[in-house]
């Protein structure tokens, strides 16, 4: 068996044929005015994090580009926003990343998060002026290093390419003069609505031992059928 699937594109449109991990806590949202479709998809916890996070990351990003509220009193608003965010991502993905035994990747995201929080609070109060003026490159790069560790644990093509993203991301924002934070907003919110929004490789290696055997036969019979609709 290869590190990366190597017959699973890295991005592709959603397949309905969820496995039983995938589909607790399901989202469905279908929006139609007569007979015609206007939005219809499906949202799995891991998918609901990417948008919880997109929403966080956009709202922090754009106020800190265009709207004039004192360092300090942002500093306390997205503090307690992250914080808040972090405990949701746990509580949502915590099922998942313990059936596919992955939940290294969970605490690396969560110790990163934190990690970043405390930085940029202490670069406001304490006044540490060489970290201030690069807050938008040190976000990006632990944006990388957290995707580079799902990419390795998931054995995903996706979210590897997703860190090296981040990585130019921050080679971009010597170019964009006073848009960095309007720039790193897009990059990292961006990038997770589209992972929130299409199907991405994984190989899993996991044999789902927190399952029952009705719920891994489930499993196998849904990979089957996105065997036959690839």
């Amino acid at each position: 068996m290869t590190f990366f699937s190597s017959t699973e594109p890295i991005l592709r449109i959603k397949q309905s044929a969820l496995d039983f991990q995938d589909r607790q806590g399901l989202l469905c949202l279908h929006c139609q005015i007569g007979k015609k479709t206007l939005f219809s998809s499906f949202y799995t916890r891991i998918d609901q994090s990417f948008i919880l996070w997109g929403l966080i990351c956009a709202a922090i990003f754009i106020t800190a580009q265009f709207l004039p509220i004192s360092w300090t009193i942002q500093a306390g608003w997205w503090s307690v926003l992250t914080l808040m965010g972090t405990v949701g991502m746990v509580v949502l993905t915590d099922f998942w990343v313990k059936v596919e035994c992955l939940r290294w990747i969970l605490y690396c995201w969560v110790i990163l998060i934190i990690a970043g929080v405390v930085l940029t609070d202490l670069s406001i109060f304490l006044g540490w002026g060489e970290l201030l003026i690069r807050l938008c490159p040190m976000w990006l790069g632990l944006s990388a290093l957290g995707y580079f560790c799902t990419g390795l644990g998931m054995r995903s093509r996706a979210f590897t390419l997703a860190g090296f993203l981040h990585l130019v991301g921050i080679v971009l924002l010597q170019y964009v003069g006073g848009w960095q934070f309007l720039t790193t907003g897009i990059v990292m919110a961006v990038s997770l609505v589209v992972f929130a929004e299409v199907q991405w490789d994984m190989n899993s290696s996991s044999d789902y031992k927190l399952l029952t055997s009705e719920q891994k036969r489930f499993n196998q019979k849904q990979h089957q059928l996105r065997q036959l609709t690839c």
